[in-house]
C-alpha cells in the first residue's frame, strides 16, 4: 500500500497519475463496495465523511481495506492543521480522518507527502 497526502490542490493526483499511472476512484463519490479491489483512491477523507454519514466505523473499514486491498494507492487530504472546529460533528469527522490516516500510515509500505506539488518522502522506498 501507498499512502499519498498533503493539503488540498498540492499534486497529489497528478502526482499518482504519473507514477502508478492506476485507475483512479474518487472515495467522494464512488459505491463503498468499490475500494476493495480499486487501483487508487482519492479523496480518502470525503470517503471517511460518507462512511459517518451512513453510520459505518471508518477505523474498521479502514483497517480491513489495508488487509483486503494492500496494493492500493491511497490519496487522502490532510485536514488535520489549523483551528479546532466549533462543531462536534466536524471535530469527530476530523479526528476519524486523523485515525483513519494514522491506520493507512502504519500499514503502507511508502508514505508520501505532496508540498507544491513536489513529493517528500516520510516512509519507504524513493519517491520519484
Amino acid at each position: 500500500m501507498v499512502l499519498i497526502t498533503g493539503g488540498l490542490a498540492s499534486g497529489k493526483t497528478k502526482y499518482a497519475a504519473s507514477r502508478f499511472g492506476c485507475t483512479i476512484t474518487d472515495g467522494a463519490s464512488c459505491n463503498f463496495d468499490e475500494i476493495w479491489d480499486a487501483e487508487c483512491i482519492s479523496h480518502y477523507h470525503q470517503l471517511v465523511e460518507r462512511m459517518l454519514a451512513a453510520a459505518l466505523d471508518p477505523l474498521e473499514i479502514t483497517t480491513r481495506l489495508c488487509s483486503k486491498n494492500p496494493d492500493a494507492v491511497i490519496l487522502m487530504t490532510e485536514i488535520g492543521c489549523g483551528i479546532v472546529p466549533i462543531e462536534k460533528n466536524e471535530r469527530i469527522r476530523r479526528e476519524m480522518c486523523g485515525r483513519c490516516g494514522c491506520i493507512l500510515a502504519e500499514q503502507s509500505d511508502e508514505v508520501i507527502r505532496m508540498i507544491c506539488g513536489i513529493p517528500q518522502l516520510l516512509k519507504g522506498g524513493a519517491s520519484r
